[in-house]
């Protein structure tokens, strides 16, 4: 293999945390980090965005956080935005915990509907 074109991905780090949350939903940002090959101030920033796009939902369990992807939601470049995060998940992710993620997600939203309103 060339060392040269050995530095590339297909997929962006954002992608590659979404994955790694996808597959363990109460992972530390630190091992997060680790797997992903970033520092984990930039896992926390990417973490940070993807809140603040409403693709993720932190969870407050204890002194952890747990986190709940929201895959209805859409991917946001021109090229990909006839997509949603769930359909990229469903392509990376192994039958089981594409399963997990959907069955988080469904709980989630059911709670949410659930709550009476102020």
């Amino acid at each position: 293999m060339n060392d040269i074109n050995t530095k590339w991905t297909f997929f962006s780090n954002y992608a590659h945390v979404l994955v790694c949350l996808a597959e363990n939903p109460d992972a530390r940002l630190r091992d997060v980090a680790e797997r992903v090959g970033i520092t984990e101030r930039t896992t926390f920033r990417l973490v940070t965005q993807l809140r603040d796009a409403n693709i993720l939902i932190r969870v407050k369990e204890g002194r952890r956080n747990s986190y709940i992807i929201e895959p209805d939601q859409i991917l946001r470049h021109p090229i990909e935005a006839h997509c949603t995060v769930g359909q990229l998940l469903k392509l990376i992710l192994n039958p089981a915990d594409w399963k997990l993620l959907k069955d988080r997600s469904e709980r989630s939203n059911r709670r949410s509907q659930q709550k009476i309103p102020d």
